[in-house]
């Protein structure tokens, strides 16, 4: 069974017309711009996410693999670690003619798209450092993980389930990780001026933002 096959049967025809003219991954990233981002503390599979309108960065990411994967790209999706004072991040990937790009739901608005223009993972994860902040202005991230292809949870029915996502989102603890910065990097790092932090926080809600004493509730990954 392959899920996709599952989502389009359980769509009504105007959800099937609506998601017909998601055929390229910046429409993709257009309709999340237009869902309003979550605070709620679980996760929404993409049939949800479409008819809810609603998503957080888990939610998002994995509504946008499941309608990459509808214009012939592998379902994949990669974590954004940060230090101990942020949540976890999370995006699509995709690639056209070998470069990587992104699509992704955020209550940070330079968290979100990338055009498929980098040559590695590395390069794309590291087109997000600066804008990868907390509410104390700190610069947060510090790794990501391996892709990791939804594909493998097709039998469960992601696509459709709200219950295979608690599995996906410990799953992706296994996934390899790779650090972005040395201890002196870290160390050295300045924070974001007020300008562009307040640029960044446009549109956001306070209940989907990082305390720094106590989280959101939402588990891991869930906030950015």
């Amino acid at each position: 069974m392959k899920s996709s096959y599952s989502l389009e049967s359980s769509l009504s025809e105007n959800e099937l017309a609506l998601v017909r003219t998601l055929a390229i991954p910046a429409k993709i990233q257009s309709f999340l711009d237009a869902t309003s981002y979550s605070s709620d503390h679980f996760y929404r599979c993409p049939l949800r996410v479409l008819r809810d309108r609603k998503a957080h960065c888990f939610d998002g990411a994995v509504f946008a693999a499941a309608m990459l994967r509808r214009i012939g790209h592998p379902p994949l999706i990669l974590e954004l670690l940060p230090n101990a004072r942020d949540d976890d991040h999370l995006l699509a990937v995709f690639q056209v003619d070998g470069f990587w790009g992104a699509v992704a739901q955020s209550n940070f608005s330079g968290l979100r798209y990338r055009e498929p223009v980098y040559r590695t993972l590395r390069e794309l994860v590291m087109s997000y450092f600066e804008q990868f902040y907390n509410i104390l202005h700190e610069k947060t991230l510090r790794g990501y993980g391996w892709p990791m292809n939804l594909s493998k949870y097709d039998l469960l029915g992601w696509e459709i389930n709200d219950a295979p996502l608690d599995r996906i989102a410990d799953d992706l603890d296994s996934q390899r990780h790779f650090a972005l910065l040395t201890s002196q990097q870290e160390a050295n790092l300045s924070l974001l001026d007020e300008r562009s932090a307040k640029a960044g926080l446009n549109g956001s809600i306070d209940a989907g933002l990082w305390k720094p004493h106590g989280d959101t509730g939402l588990g891991k990954p869930g906030k950015q």
